[in-house]
């Protein structure tokens, strides 16, 4: 099979042919047919997660047909259509898994990270963490909901019932969670970099009552705010746009250092939050949940071996909404 393998950090990934693998106990062979590319997938090639392995095939939006199973997996048919998220694998053991809270496992393992993803003609998965996928989209168009969709739920789950919500940072997740936040009745107010007009205009035609820059102050008070943007000094920012009991909610698992701030701005039982990882409550809810909206999801497809183009791409923020690898 191609895959995209990625030797080292701050390198570019190399077109390579590798052996086609042999699902395992409690596993399935999967024929990728489409593979998101995440700003996850941007850390790991430039080495902000120490925690990863290399070389590596990265990738963890996938979508693809079931070819085989390995022993020990039920409720799976050969050629059904499914998707594989970043948690890869949970022991089911400890407190956190026993609780329902898998994403905090200390023995996770992450799909592109610790496992081959994506970024291939072929992957194996643990069968746990692999879901069917609705009806209604293509294979393209299904694979941003496997991390920005899953990851932006969890993030507007742990915002609470806010009614006044700012997204800071409008690309893949944003634009899946805005849609979602205007079906519930929510006011979303959507903060890009500056002078990314394309990126306000984006939010304003998805429903946002207010677009503009991060640097500018909110126009109201918010509930609660999330940050998708990578950007440690976003946080403050954040906390002085949010009212008094207002959350902010940190959705990368990367951010550059935050700076120092005043403790004024978090006075007022306003707190900040970090969101790790996803569960599958989380991938059953809102999988059944996206259809419903409906949510749509914007992508730009480019062939598995411009892979290293979309990564750019995504490093400058030129894409609108989400570039998908298709096989």
């Amino acid at each position: 099979m191609h895959a995209m393998q990625l030797d080292r950090p701050r390198r570019p990934l190399q077109l390579r042919e590798l052996s086609v693998p042999v699902p395992g106990s409690g596993q399935l062979l999967i024929r990728v047919s489409a593979c998101g590319v995440c700003r996850t997938d941007l850390h790991i090639a430039e080495g902000d997660l120490a925690q990863c392995c290399y070389p590596i095939v990265p990738g963890h939006e996938i979508v693809g047909r079931v070819v085989q199973a390995g022993p020990g997996v039920e409720g799976f048919a050969a050629d059904q259509r499914v998707g594989v998220p970043w948690l890869g694998y949970a022991c089911g053991r400890c407190g956190h898994c026993l609780g329902g809270r898998e994403n905090l496992c200390e023995q996770a393992r992450f799909t592109g990270c610790h496992i081959p993803g994506g970024y291939a003609q072929y992957t194996v998965a643990d069968a746990r963490f692999t879901f069917p996928l609705p009806e209604g989209y293509s294979d393209a168009q299904a694979a941003p909901l496997l991390c920005a969709g899953l990851i932006g739920y969890r993030s507007l789950t742990m915002a609470g019932d806010a009614r006044r919500l700012g997204i800071y940072g409008f690309g893949a997740a944003a634009h899946i969670v805005a849609q979602v936040a205007k079906h519930q009745g929510r006011e979303v107010y959507a903060f890009s970099r500056p002078g990314d007009a394309q990126a306000q205009q984006f939010a304003r035609e998805l429903g946002a009552v207010w677009a503009g820059d991060s640097s500018q102050p909110s126009p109201e008070p918010l509930d609660a705010a999330i940050i998708f943007a990578p950007v440690g000094a976003l946080v403050p920012a954040a906390l002085r746009a949010v009212d008094r009991g207002g959350r902010v909610v940190c959705a990368g698992i990367h951010m550059s250092d935050i700076p120092a701030f005043p403790y004024a701005i978090l006075w007022g039982e306003r707190s900040v939050l970090s969101v790790a990882n996803l569960t599958r409550r989380d991938a059953q809810e809102f999988l059944a949940l996206a259809p419903k909206i409906p949510v749509h999801t914007s992508i730009e497809t480019m062939p598995l071996a411009r892979a290293n183009e979309a990564l750019a791409k995504l490093r400058e923020g030129k894409l609108r909404g989400a570039a998908v690898l298709v096989m």
